[in-house]
């Protein structure tokens, strides 16, 4: 298989995940974390850091190139 099919596929299934998420989700989950005695801003910032980490491990694997030596 082409490292660069692989590549797209990877890519379009993160943006599946991401767009999966709907706006109801991302401010049920800041209000409760703001809940939990924490500012609006770090909130808030928790919230990116999480939706950042899902997206950026989305497909399971950890991008790593390896190289084949003959």
């Amino acid at each position: 298989m082409n490292t660069n099919s692989v590549s797209v596929r990877d890519e379009e299934r993160e943006r599946e995940v991401f767009e999966s998420v709907t706006d109801e989700e991302i401010i049920y989950l800041w209000r409760s974390i703001k809940g939990r005695g924490i500012s609006e801003s770090e909130a808030w910032n928790a919230v990116v850091a999480g939706l950042t980490l899902d997206v950026a491990f989305a497909n399971g694997k950890v991008p790593i190139q390896i190289e084949h030596w003959q």
